[in-house]
This record gives structure tokens, sequence and C-alpha cells, in this order.
């Protein structure tokens, strides 16, 4: 399976190593490059082998959630032995940056693989692959001709359908962020208030529970990252979530919020030739697709190919930066806060 379950895994702590070209007089590999990553996908291994054959540098790999992992850094200060940090999310990736976990560093390869929306201003990170936060219907449940964008949810008629994941997820956030960018607060107010107005049994913790219980017609809609149904629709979570996954419309908005996972330079990076090497390949439309085609994420240009991502159509991304649904992320939390998301 391609896939971890974060819900079932709170923390989750692995090393891999990628060559045998181990010093064991300085404890250290020749030629290495140390990745923190909070991506939990089995197949990213195989890109990071293809680095180690292309290039001769040895991957090494430490996996945690993306909190654990910026917890660790701030803990392990000057004597990290990072020299990557990947992360999930615009707010995560953000937060890094502020906390100054990561250094900044430009590249002609990354300016011109990486479009400006999708980077740091600054040159802390960059975005590595897209997902799509889309909404999950019932078709028994709601009318799907009146649900065309996120600010839908808000509708009346929709009172004690709406589902959504708890206030912590930073997918979540990062919406919110999108909609205070694109529509400012005081409508962000009236749509977040009317839409929990909507909401009547108890927050979920992960996209996943929505969906099922979007399919089972106990929620008539919610929000979810497109990838977790590609990922039922293609069976890695069993039959019967691949079921489940049939009985649900996904609604794509146009424009759609894009949200990315994205890597930097680890502050204190030992290996920093080696991590910008390694950085520039997963930029790369060889790298990014490598990312993005088994996880059913998009490749940061074009679009994923598997026909449990085709099936939703394509999208077309709204105007908002990265580093603006960051920016906007503790103002988000306040005003979902406010409005009784739980």
């Amino acid at each position: 399976m391609g896939f971890l379950d974060r819900s079932k895994l709170p923390v989750l702590l692995s090393i891999v190593f990628w060559g045998n070209a181990f010093n064991f007089a300085t404890g250290a590999f020749a030629n290495e490059v140390r990745v923190y990553s909070g991506r939990h996908y089995n197949t990213d291994r195989q890109i990071y082998k293809k680095f180690a054959e292309v290039t001769g540098i040895k991957v090494r790999l430490i996996e945690a959630t993306g909190i654990s992992l910026v917890e660790r850094l701030k803990r392990e200060g000057s004597s990290s032995k990072a020299d990557i940090i990947l992360l999930v999310d615009a707010a995560r990736i953000n937060n890094a940056a502020k906390a100054g976990l990561l250094q900044p560093y430009r590249s002609a390869k990354l300016d011109r693989e990486v479009p400006e929306k999708y980077r740091d201003p600054k040159g802390r990170w960059y975005g590595l692959t897209r997902r799509v936060r889309v909404m999950v219907a019932n078709p028994s449940k709601v009318d799907l001709n009146k649900i065309k964008t996120y600010a839908d949810l808000s509708d009346s008629s929709l009172k004690g359908k709406v589902c959504l994941r708890k206030r912590n997820s930073p997918y979540n956030q990062s919406l919110v962020a999108d909609q205070l960018a694109l529509r400012g607060e005081t409508s962000t107010k009236r749509w977040l208030a009317e839409m929990i107005s909507n909401v009547s049994q108890p927050y979920f913790s992960g996209d996943i529970g929505i969906i099922r219980a979007v399919a089972q017609g106990s929620c008539g809609i919610g929000i979810v990252n497109h990838y977790y149904v590609s990922r039922m629709l293609a069976g890695l979570n069993g039959n019967q979530d691949k079921k489940l996954a049939r009985k649900v419309k996904v609604i794509t908005p146009v424009p759609a919020h894009v949200n990315v996972s994205a890597g930097g330079i680890a502050r204190y990076a030992k290996n920093k030739e080696e991590a910008i090497k390694l950085l520039e390949y997963l930029a790369s439309p060889d790298g990014s697709q490598g990312l993005a085609g088994p996880t059913y994420e998009h490749p940061l240009k074009g679009f994923n190919s598997a026909m449990e991502v085709k099936g939703f159509g394509a999208f077309i991304p709204d105007r908002v930066t990265i580093s603006e649904l960051g920016a906007l992320n503790s103002k988000s939390i306040k005003l979902m806060t406010a409005a009784g998301w739980k």
C-alpha cells in the first residue's frame, strides 16, 4: 500500500537509507542528504532511490508528522542533522519558515520549474506537488445543481447536512485563509457563521471519515482533499471504501483552492550542496510527477493522469498564492474559532 493513514498513526518515525557508502570512522555517509519528511507515502521512496542511482548521493530519510518534525527541529537547533524539510500544507511550511527552521536559497532551476505562486518570495521553500480542496456530495441528500462553490455551503437548504473536519486541520485553515484573500474578512465571517450553522454532528478527525459519512448518507456534503477520494476509488483502502467512494459526487469549484506539499533547505544543513540537488530534482517534471503520480496528487505543472483523478475533471486554481495562505493562517484560526468551528 502506498499510503499510511495519519489518523491511525498520530506520530510515525522511520529511518531509511539508500546506498551503502557508510564511513564508520566518521559515522556518516559520503555524499549524503538527510530528509525530514512529513509526507507519509511509501511510493516517495522510489523517487529517492532513483535520485540516489542517478547522482550517487545517498538519501537518509526520517518520517514523522509535520508537527513532530517542527518540534524536533526546534529542539535540535544547530545540532540538527536535517538537510531538507518536506511538509504538507501552506500553513506548516510557512510556519517552519517563520520559525527560522529554513534557510533561503535561490536556484535558477527551482525558479524555472516551480511557478511563482507555489514558492516562497524569499526562497525559503518551494512547492513540489499540488492538492485540490473539493466537495463531496451525496446526490440523494442534496441538490447538486445548487452547489458550485465553497460559498454555497452556507445555503440554508443544507441545514443539518454539512460535515466538516476539525478546526485544527491545516487543510481547512488554509481554505479559510483562501476565502479571506479572495472575499475579505466581512464576507468570510458571514460565510463561516452560516456554514457552521448547517453542521449538526461532531466534527471529523480526517477526510476519509467525511467521505464515508457522505456516502452512507449521514452527511449530505463535506470538504476533503481530492486524493483521498481517489485512493478510495483505487481500492487502496479496501473494497468497502471503494464501493463507498463510488456513491459520492466530487464537486470542484471554479476556480478552486489549491494547496501544496513543499520542501526547503534546513537552516543548519550540513550537506547543502546535496540538498539543493535533491530539491531541484523533486521540483523537476520527473520528480514532481514521480511524487504526485502514485499518491493521486497533481504535479506542479499539468495534471495527474490516473483515471481516479481524471474523473473529477480539470481544475482551475484561484489566484491566491501559497505564501498568502500562510500569512493569513493566524487570522483564519481566530475567525474559525469565533464562528464555532470545533
